[in-house]
Parts: structure tokens; sequence; C-alpha cells
């Protein structure tokens, strides 16, 4: 039986180069198909860097949640609490105050183990002891495995937003689970 991973939230601006590491290795398998290495490798290099995550690390109004097995980080979510900046989004989040679940990635030799529930119930309750009534996120309208993954924990369709992939446009779906 595998070792199950510890997930907690990190405050350590030292992890930020093992989460860049991760975010690169698993931000591509979500990516609609057809998006090329190189418009993958743009939006990496642009978002997520070591420097994205010492940020996203040390800042206030948000919470790195991180699934480490045998002391190695295996998946991690991103929470950031507070008003929604997409206007699509605002006119389809109406509860206040809410969360975004921004990022939520597990690497692939972790999938299956579990390691995406306890993100998620992790960055759920982040969320709800941030006093946000609501959680929202927005997911590629192609990546059905994510979408029935984020159905089976509570979220549901709401809307649409763009979300722009070097020039290319996507169009997301946006869903959102109540938490009160």
């Amino acid at each position: 039986m595998p070792p199950a991973a510890i997930v907690t939230i990190d405050t350590c601006p030292d992890h930020a180069t093992e989460l860049a590491d991760v975010a690169a290795v698993t931000f591509p398998l979500a990516c609609p198909p057809g998006t090329t290495d190189a418009d993958t490798a743009d939006f990496i290099g642009k978002n997520l860097t070591a420097a994205h995550f010492r940020d996203h690390l040390t800042a206030t109004d948000r919470d790195v949640v991180v699934a480490r097995v045998d002391g190695a980080i295996v998946g991690y979510a991103l929470v950031l609490h507070g008003e929604p900046t997409d206007t699509e989004v605002r006119a389809v989040v109406t509860q206040r105050p809410v969360s975004e679940l921004s990022k939520m990635y597990v690497l692939p030799q972790a999938h299956g183990l579990g390691v995406a529930h306890e993100l998620m119930s992790t960055a759920v309750s982040a969320a709800g002891e941030r006093g946000s009534v609501a959680v929202w996120l927005g997911v590629s309208n192609v990546n059905l495995r994510a979408q029935r993954f984020y159905g089976k924990a509570g979220f549901v369709e709401v809307g649409r937003k763009s979300f722009w992939l070097n020039g290319d446009e996507q169009r997301d779906f946006v869903m959102v689970r109540a938490l009160r």
C-alpha cells in the first residue's frame, strides 16, 4: 500500500522552486488538445515560476495547500481569498465573501492515491476558515476528468469565462461550491 499523503497549508518561501517544478509537470496535463509545447512553456514561464510561488507562499490573501508523500511535493492547490476580478465570474458567482480555487494539480504518479481529495478537503476548509460562503473555480471545457472530479466534490457549473493561453481564448466553465 502506498504511503498516505500529508496535506498542509504551506507558507515557506523555500518551497517555491519545488512547487514550480511540480507546476511545470502538471500544468500541461490540463491543457486542451492542440496546445503547443511552446504555448505551454510560455504560460509556465509567465505564471508558474519559483518567483510566482514565492509570492503566493508569503501573501496573506491566499493559501498554498501542499500534498507530500515521503517528504516530496506530489500536488498543490492555490486558494485566493477575495472578490473575483474577472467580470464574467462576478456576473455568475454572486455569493460573498468567496474564495477561488485557482490551481489544483497532482503529479501523475500520485493519481488514484486520494491526494486530490485531500487537497480539495484542505482547500475548501481553508476557504471556510477565512469566512468564505462559497468557493469557485474555472475548468477547461474539454477537461472532462477534472469536471467529473469537481462535480463529485460538490461543485456545480454556473457559467463560462475566458481563459487566455498565449493569445488563444479558451471558454472555461465556472463552477461553484456553497460552503454554508
